[in-house]
């Protein structure tokens, strides 16, 4: 299929469980695409059911690119997806086949359309089991007021109850001296994009959030987790920041009970909704935003195939 640019890139955005995976696919076939995921929970091998990963015969209909690409005791950093994710993006537009980039961890999405220069910073674990231990004594939320003072802008991109964050962006200015935010550079990117936004009523999206935890719960998620404690995964490891991992170990380990797991998880991934809206917003101009409803899969190939205008830099 002839774009009018040289090397377009889609990107499709939104919210947990608004239907990004079903809608991607049927639009990839649609376009002779390929699918990049930009979900950072989708990168560990053994971390299906808990993170609504593509089913295998998703990824047979569809070529899917990133995911099942670590072990859990693997870290992935923005850095190496980043690289990973622009070498994909060649390969498939060599091909001339259209790369589809979906996702909802912002940041990563973020890092490619921006072209962000991410340093190399190798982690130092005695600082980083000084912070941790700081963190111990003053609390997860006084120790996410610290970064605040320090780098308010990375800050106000991160959760507070995700210490493993927190530490990460002390640790950066305790070792170059420079805030976190500052680190990261833009430069000129290489492709043209367009980026649709999925959208549903805020009421309706919770709703099928909490359905789809049910569903979690019955193919297996508990079994899931307890095959990944068995294995020797540890809970503080990055992987398991997905929601839903550390709530059910906790009902494993007898800490919770499965309904308080349950309610748990339902809360945690609620507030994460409204904090992916502070990546995509919907004064965003760069987004081209849909309300999901039957059908919408054509009404976005329509617009990928005839809107003549493309974000180029």
């Amino acid at each position: 299929m002839q774009y009018p640019v040289d090397r377009p890139v889609v990107f499709i955005v939104g919210p947990t469980a608004v239907g990004k995976t079903e809608i991607a696919i049927k639009i990839a076939e649609a376009l002779h695409a390929e699918i990049i995921s930009a979900d950072s929970r989708l990168f560990y091998r053994g971390m299906d059911i808990g993170t609504a990963k593509p089913s295998i015969k998703e990824r047979k209909k569809i070529r899917h690119h990133l995911i099942d690409v670590a072990d859990p005791n693997e870290n992935w950093s923005l850095s190496s997806f980043q690289t990973a994710a622009m070498e994909i993006i060649d390969q498939v537009i060599t091909k001339k086949h259209l790369p589809i980039v979906v996702g909802g961890t912002g940041q990563y999405i973020r890092a490619l359309i921006e072209v962000w220069s991410i340093p190399e910073l190798k982690p130092c674990q005695p600082l980083r089991n000084i912070l941790s231990n700081w963190g111990d004594e003053i609390g997860t939320e006084e120790l996410f007021r610290k970064l605040q003072i320090i780098d308010p802008e990375a800050a106000s991109r991160m959760d507070w109850q995700n210490s493993r964050r927190t530490i990460r962006a002390l640790e950066v200015v305790l070792l170059t001296g420079k805030r976190f935010s500052e680190l990261r550079t833009k430069n000129p990117m290489d492709f043209c994009f367009k980026m649709i936004g999925l959208t549903r009523n805020r009421n309706e999206l919770y709703k099928r959030i909490d359905f789809r935890l049910e569903k979690m719960l019955k193919y297996g998620f508990v079994e899931e987790v307890r095959t990944l404690l068995l294995k020797g995964f540890d809970t503080e490891l990055p992987s398991f920041s997905a929601i839903g991992y550390k709530e059910i170990a906790s009902h494993i380990d007898g800490s919770l009970t499965l309904e308080e797991a349950t309610e748990q998880i339902k809360s945690k991934t609620h507030q994460f909704v409204r904090r992916q809206a502070n990546w995509f917003k919907s004064s965003d101009q760069r987004i081209k935003w849909f309300e999901v409803q039957p059908g919408i899969d054509k009404w976005i190939v329509n617009y990928i195939k005839d809107d003549p205008n493309w974000w180029c830099k």
